[in-house]
């Protein structure tokens, strides 16, 4: 217990001590804070695992008053401080939605219902939990660092009399990793909210960082979707007191195992809050509009946080998404209309982060399909989803963010030649989509697993979204690749000035990626599978649908793949090798500048530029997509009071 504590209390005093200093003495705190978290984090999921949480959850016997206070003043505080930002800017909506959660929070703290209630096991560790506890403190941790080189060239771009503020954003970002932790270890609902709340708000703070017209409107909108979450949360737990007579998870999960009637309205609500944390359509476009934050916020709220909060609580639930069978199935078709328009929207994309957004969006809702579904096969698919996803995305939008400062920009369209100018960084890119969208790499296999989960839920609509989603998925990822792949050495290398901390987080993601898929016949018997038993209370073996055999060969493969790509694709030619001249057109003029002789004699660039499809795959369609979304919220929570009623 006393570990957990210190997980989650290590961020925060970090948080606090980067907004006290400046300058060399906060990014030494910033890595000393960082590596604690991270160091702290890995011991104590070894410790645990070798302990037996791998085979059975965990449950803390401790509650406390005093907790309970602070995580209801701090909810108090964080409404008090949306409420001024709103009265700042004159945001009305989001003001209402501030208001309606402080006034229902502080019902809920003193009602009857809740009186009611005694909590005994606050805190509580399962495999699901360890699993986020790494991604938190490697992951979170190391854009941590990254950030710190990466928001000194930030601050460089700045005009010159603009107010250093990076002592504030080192702080946010530090404290969304203990306010993670909160989350994942909280058995007692009240303290999860607490943590919900501040994921938010931190979220808030980052992408209006910059303080420009469009960082204001997006971190108002997600402000405002996710306040929408909160006060579903907070009903959730009010309702789950009154009905269920419970404030506790693993007791909410097992009375809903045995009585569904009494845990369905409140279980359709805590999917609604996990829709909107993430960024499920209808609510997917706040995702979209933290874009325009520092680069290290999109990798931290796409990675290994805010969003990662949404899946781990609908994963969490997934076994009563299993018993209340329409509140799955709505949870499955929303996670599949998600995965589905998401993955053709980013088609549409040129922008680099926008595609990484859409690309997020996706697989969030693959693993919410995942979730739904509920089933042994579908659970071990979300979790190697998560996993996977993790890394693989947090290197992709550092390496964007990175390539954007060095290049200029982060259209996909400017990536032409990235291997002769940033050879390192190109590779760095591949490699994470690489892992994205081709066998015999992680992701692959886990949508092998979701694929397999679908056609069993015997849902065509579902195993139709997975098809053209999948078969979108590839269009993207491809067109990238392609940008990445061209090859000249006639290009300045700008790689030499990328920083210190920027460099290392690049090789640590890389080395956990490739970790990740040469040990994924060990990672899913020792870490996924007896994570999906765990969260089903029963003894299987998930990976039934593929052999052990099956995934060594994935491994052997995917190490082959890495070598190729960083040991052989790209080397610089021997001495005694020709250098042969670009075939441009049959009549090349310039070879140095990759021009050839136009139809009248003129000199002609040769360029490439990929194929959109605005007009079939633009986002026009989004509100008809996000109508449908809300629709089947709607129907959904409907039918539950009607379940219960009846």
């Amino acid at each position: 217990m006393e570990t957990i504590f210190t997980l989650i209390l290590i961020p925060f005093v970090g948080a606090l001590l980067s907004l006290a200093l400046k300058g060399k003495a906060r990014d030494t705190i910033v890595c000393i804070a960082c590596a604690a978290t991270a160091c702290l984090a890995i011991a104590f999921t070894a410790i645990n695992y070798a302990s037996g949480v791998a085979d059975s959850k965990l449950l803390i016997n401790f509650t406390s008053h005093a907790v309970d206070y602070i995580c209801f003043g701090i909810n108090i505080l964080l409404m008090v401080l949306v409420l001024g930002y709103c009265f700042k800017y004159k945001k009305a909506i989001p003001a209402i939605l501030a208001v309606l959660q402080l006034g229902f929070e502080i019902y809920l703290e003193f009602c009857p219902e809740k009186a009611a209630v005694h909590v005994t096991n606050g805190l509580s560790v399962d495999m699901l939990s360890l699993v986020m506890t790494l991604i938190i403190g490697i992951i979170g941790s190391g854009i941590c660092i990254y950030a710190i080189g990466y928001m000194s060239d930030f601050q460089k771009h700045e005009p010159k009399d603009a107010k250093d503020r990076r002592s504030f954003f080192f702080a946010v970002c530090i404290a969304f990793l203990g306010a993670m932790f909160l989350i994942v270890f909280s058995n007692d609902m009240n303290w999860m909210l607490c943590g919900w709340e501040i994921t938010t708000v931190c979220s808030f703070l980052l992408i209006g960082y910059t303080k420009t017209e469009e960082a204001i409107k997006n971190s108002f909108l997600q402000i405002t979707l996710n306040l929408i979450g909160g006060l579903a949360f907070a009903v959730a737990i009010f309702l789950s007191c009154k009905f269920a007579g419970t404030a506790e998870f693993s007791e909410f999960i097992k009375i809903g195992l045995t009585n569904q009637s009494v845990v369905v309205v409140p279980l359709a609500l805590f999917a609604l809050a996990g829709f909107t944390k993430a960024a499920q359509m209808p609510f997917h476009t706040w995702l979209l509009g933290a874009m325009v934050a520092p680069t290290p916020t999109s990798a931290l709220l796409h990675s290994s946080t805010m969003v990662k909060a949404g899946v781990f609580l609908l994963v969490k639930l997934a076994p009563l998404f299993a018993v209340c069978q329409f509140t799955g199935m709505s949870v499955a078709l929303i996670g599949g209309l998600t995965f589905l328009f998401a993955s053709l929207f980013a088609i549409s994309q040129s922008n680099g982060k926008r595609v990484l957004a859409y690309s997020t969006i996706a697989n969030l809702g693959l693993i919410t399909m995942c979730a739904g579904i509920g089933t042994d096969i579908a659970i071990w698919a979300a979790v190697m989803l998560i996993i996977f996803h993790a890394i693989a995305k947090s290197m992709l939008f550092l390496c964007v963010g990175t390539a954007e400062h060095h290049i200029g920009s982060r259209d996909i369209e400017s990536f032409d030649l990235l291997f002769d100018r940033m050879p390192k960084l190109a590779r760095f890119m591949m490699f994470g989509i690489l892992v994205m969208f081709v066998a015999p790499f992680g992701m692959l296999i886990a949508k092998w697993g979701a694929i397999i989960a679908s056609f069993d839920f015997k849902n065509l609509t579902l195993i139709v979204f997975l098809c053209f989603g999948s078969a979108a998925t590839f269009m993207y990822w491809a067109k990238w690749l392609g940008k990445l792949a061209g090859i000249s050495s006639c290009s300045e290398n700008v790689e030499k000035t990328v920083t210190k901390s920027e460099a290392f987080t690049f090789y640590l993601m890389a080395t956990l990626l490739a970790l990740a898929n040469i040990f994924m016949p060990l990672l899913s018997v020792f870490v996924v599978d007896k994570t999906a038993s765990s969260l089903l209370s029963t003894s299987i073996y998930p990976t039934g649908f593929v052999s052990f055999e099956t995934l060594v060969l994935c491994a052997v493969l995917s190490l082959a793949m890495i070598y190729f790509l960083f040991c052989v694709v790209g080397k610089e030619r021997k001495a005694d090798d020709r250098e042969l001249t670009p075939y441009l057109a049959g009549a090349t003029a310039d070879s140095s500048k990759r021009e050839f002789a136009g139809s009248l004699g003129e000199p002609v660039e040769a360029t490439t530029r990929n194929f959109y499809l605005e007009k079939y795959f633009g986002e026009s369609i989004t509100p008809v997509v996000q109508a449908f979304g809300a629709a089947l919220i709607v129907i959904s929570i409907v039918y539950s009071i009607v379940i219960y009623l009846g």
